[in-house]
């Protein structure tokens, strides 16, 4: 049994706390729906903000909404040099011990003390599929894309829950680096 999932190209993004919604965009701030993601209950928000590190900044970073517990900016290696921000592989939602950045909205800025991350690559499974397919959550997979620069991703962590829906997440990088785009199809091999 082939084991297929679609691929999802996660450019720079970032998630706040509503706290920092609000210090960026006044009291009371609410996102609001650019376009809803493959996540249930995810979406790109019509806002965005800049970022600035010590060597450079991007002026329109996407904002993920909803609101999460702690933020967290998301970016690619390549970001992370242009930045001048020595950003760590992690899974979402580590950031214990990572590098912050100064993040600026129309209505003020927030210095984030730690949350910059190259989120690690990984798949989201619905606990169906990942039953059906014999995946445990943490799992670390193989992951083969073919075309014309195929390559086989290593460490691609199983991200299990009855609130996700199938898709592997890959950055900007790795998807260049493999010729890879949205909605391409990966095979999971080991």
């Amino acid at each position: 049994m082939s084991k297929t999932v679609p691929v999802g190209v996660s450019g720079r993004h970032i998630h706040l706390t509503q706290e920092h919604i609000e210090a960026l965009f006044g009291a009371g701030y609410q996102l609001t729906e650019f376009k809803p993601l493959s996540q249930p209950g995810q979406f790109a928000a019509n806002e965005t903000v800049a970022v600035v590190g010590s060597k450079g900044e991007f002026g329109t970073v996407r904002i993920l909404g909803p609101a999460r517990p702690a933020s967290q900016l998301e970016i690619s290696r390549t970001d992370s040099f242009a930045l001048g921000v020595k950003a760590p592989v992690r899974e979402s939602g580590n950031i214990e011990g990572t590098p912050g950045i100064l993040v600026k909205g129309p209505a003020g800025e927030v210095t984030l003390e730690q949350g910059v991350i190259v989120a690690a690559r990984h798949i989201h499974f619905h606990t169906s599929d990942a039953e059906k397919w014999g995946i445990q959550d943490k799992q670390e997979l193989k992951v083969r894309v073919g075309g014309e620069r195929g390559v086989v991703f290593e460490h691609v962590i199983a991200r299990v829950s009855d609130n996700f829906a199938l898709d592997m997440h890959i950055d900007t990088d790795e998807a260049n680096a493999a010729g890879v785009k949205n909605g391409d199809q990966a095979e999971i091999i080991d």
